[in-house]
């Protein structure tokens, strides 16, 4: 059985490659490895969620995989202050060498959710959300990012919309009270959220 990438400890061979994305004319490489999302490529999802973000001063790239999401949208927006999190700790450590290499500053924390981000609140939450890992995990992430924003904070969720997104959709409706498609391409959908 394949070893799932929501995991705190992988205990799959680490086995590394290095891939190139480019957004707004500005390249940037990042080191990539098993046992992590997305490791042949940024994906789709992930590319779709950085094409047109509404960001607040405050942003959480919350289960940031190797860092793709919180370092493009720094090197972008250098006056955002830019938190990455990842439950898994290789995925954590690839971010810090990933920040490192595209010369970017982020906070990096290993957390399950936000277990570690006790008392900081965000403007926004950008998440890819991670479908395998089920829609209990996927459920709560919504739930504990409207914890975790300022008001009018908004939550940016992307997801294959007919592959599970329009639950999720629903959901971040039922939380938030309201939900609109910030943009869409290839199947999926940004979803996002403001707290009133």
């Amino acid at each position: 059985m394949t070893e799932h990438y929501f995991t705190k400890k992988p205990t799959s061979k680490a086995i590394f490659s290095s891939i190139r994305c480019d957004v707004n004319n500005t390249s940037f490489n990042f080191k990539t490895g098993s046992g992590v999302f997305a490791k042949r490529k940024v994906d789709t999802g992930t590319l779709l969620l950085i094409k047109k973000p509404v960001l607040g001063k405050e942003v959480l790239d919350l289960g940031c995989g190797y860092g793709a999401v919180g370092i493009i949208l720094k090197r972008l927006n250098p006056d955002c202050n830019v938190t990455c999190s990842d439950i898994n700790e290789r995925a954590v450590k690839l971010t810090n060498e990933n920040a490192q290499s595209n010369r970017v500053n982020v906070i990096v924390v290993q957390s399950d959710m936000f277990d570690n981000l006790s008392g900081k609140k965000f403007d926004t939450v950008l998440v890819n959300l991670p479908q395998n890992a089920g829609k209990d995990i996927c459920f709560q992430m919504i739930e504990k990012s409207f914890q975790h924003l300022n008001e009018g904070g908004t939550l940016q969720a992307v997801s294959r919309h007919q592959k599970g997104g329009k639950q999720y959709e629903q959901h971040m409706k039922d939380i938030f009270g309201n939900v609109d498609a910030l943009t869409k391409g290839s199947g999926y959908r940004v979803y996002i959220s403001r707290k009133d």
